[in-house]
This record gives C-alpha cells, sequence and structure tokens, in this order.
C-alpha cells in the first residue's frame, strides 16, 4: 500500500519537491521519510516494487500518470515482485528523466555500473548516513531543475548528424533517433565543439554539473548507449572517439 507521511511543518512552509522511497526494510524506509519530510519534502512511501509499479501506471485525477508528479525516486536495487534494476528500466523505457538514487547494501564496482547502465543517476551503498542522502538528494534535483541552457543554434550539423536543440530532436542519416535528456546533451556539447577532446571530469561538470556525487564511469556508460545509436559498427566509432589517457572528442 503506497502510504503519504503527514506533513509536520506549517502550512506556509513550500515543499521542495515530491519525493518515491521504495524500499522493503520498514526502520530504513521510515527513517528516510522522516529525514526528508524534516527537510521539507513530500514523501511517498512503496514497500515492494510492485506497489512501485502499480503506481507508475495510476494515473491522478487529471489522467496524467502519477509518476510524472514526481521530482525524485529513492529506488532499492533488492525488493519482493519487481527488483529496483526493472523498475529502472520500465521508467527510463517509458521516456521519463526523474531522477533516480539507487540503494543498495551491494557496493561492488559491478552493482554500481549495472545500477548507473539502467539509468540511475546516482547510487548509495548500505549503510549510509542520512545527512550524505539529503545532500544527494539535493544535488540531483538541483541538477535536474537547473539544466544548462541549450545552444541557441536551432539546428546543429555534423556529417551525418543533425541535432535540433529547440525540439529535442535528433537525425542520423535521415532517421530520427530516442536519447535520453543526459544522452541529448553529451551529442549537443559534442557537435558544437567538434575535435574538442573532453575529460571526464569535464563532461560530468558540464553535463551533471558541479554537486554530482556519482562515479565517472557514468561517463563512459553514456558514451557507449550513445555509440549504440549513432555509430554504424560501435565497435569501431567514426563519431565518437576515445583519446586514450585524455578521454573523448567527436569527429
Amino acid at each position: 500500500m503506497v502510504t503519504t507521511l503527514e506533513a509536520t511543518k506549517s502550512q506556509q512552509d513550500v515543499k521542495l519537491g515530491r519525493v518515491l522511497v521504495v524500499e522493503d526494510e520498514e526502520l530504513i524506509r521510515d527513517m528516510i521519510a522522516i529525514a526528508l519530510e524534516e527537510e521539507g519534502y513530500d514523501v511517498i512511501m512503496a514497500e515492494d516494487g510492485r506497489t512501485a509499479l502499480e503506481l507508475a501506471c495510476r494515473s491522478d485525477e487529471k489522467g496524467y500518470p502519477e509518476i510524472a508528479s514526481l521530482d525524485l525516486i529513492i529506488l532499492d536495487l533488492m525488493l519482493p515482485y519487481v527488483n529496483g534494476l526493472d523498475l529502472c528500466r520500465l521508467i527510463r523505457h517509458e521516456g521519463n528523466s526523474v531522477p533516480i538514487l539507487m540503494l543498495s547494501a551491494k557496493g561492488s564496482e559491478t552493482d554500481r555500473v549495472v545500477g548507473l547502465e539502467v539509468g540511475a543517476d546516482d547510487y548509495l551503498t548500505k549503510p549510509f548516513g542520512m545527512r550524505e542522502l539529503v545532500a544527494r538528494c539535493r544535488a540531483l534535483l538541483r541538477r535536474h531543475r537547473h539544466a544548462q541552457p541549450r545552444s541557441p543554434e536551432s539546428v546543429l550539423r555534423f556529417q551525418d548528424i543533425a541535432l535540433y536543440s529547440q525540439e529535442c530532436r535528433v537525425l542520423v542519416r535521415g532517421e530520427e533517433i530516442n536519447l535520453s535528456p543526459k544522452e541529448f546533451r553529451i551529442l549537443e556539447l559534442f557537435i558544437s565543439n567538434p575535435r574538442r577532446v573532453w575529460s571526464r571530469e569535464q563532461l560530468i561538470e558540464r553535463v551533471w554539473g558541479p554537486d554530482f556525487m556519482g562515479d565517472s564511469k557514468t561517463v563512459d556508460v553514456h558514451i557507449r548507449w550513445l555509440r549504440e545509436k549513432l555509430e554504424l559498427d560501435p565497435s569501431h566509432p567514426e563519431y565518437l572517439m576515445t583519446v586514450r589517457g585524455f578521454g573523448y572528442r567527436f569527429g
């Protein structure tokens, strides 16, 4: 059952955002909710993946998807019925760019990379401090709400690629491709600066923002996704080139 905690602040307080916490451990779920509500967030809780999935598929009184009203999702990796990875895949498959902070007792590099690959924006290993979790939530929301303005030029072109900034559309060899918001911003940055070499740190600062607390390997993951969508042969790229020891360049 999805539960909304009662607000403890006065009615004059402005909510900082609406957060869905999907966590099967009741104590952790309640502690996260209390910490976020004390900061001024509106919190919704789900105790398993199936309940969260029902929420994602539900519509509000105006007919809009309930998940569209969320500003942030805190998602446990290991959940009953539907696990966190599958939920994250579903949310991203539907084209929703809501920030996702994934929680897990598994702290290996492989687990973190898998979480980022399926679309999580950040990854926090259990046990964690509530101050760090709140700080990561603030950073995710800040980056999501204050995205850098796109290039004022309406169409950016490079060989067989056309990027329509104002329409958020990309054509490759005359065919439209679907890009996530992060993929679009990376490509826009590359195509605006052909042949410039970008380090991982520079890409993170320009695309994810200076407050990003995640792993720099998320850059490699997004580059691989872009290659799969742009290149005829991703293993032998023509557009997105690796400059060993430095980073990446376009063209």
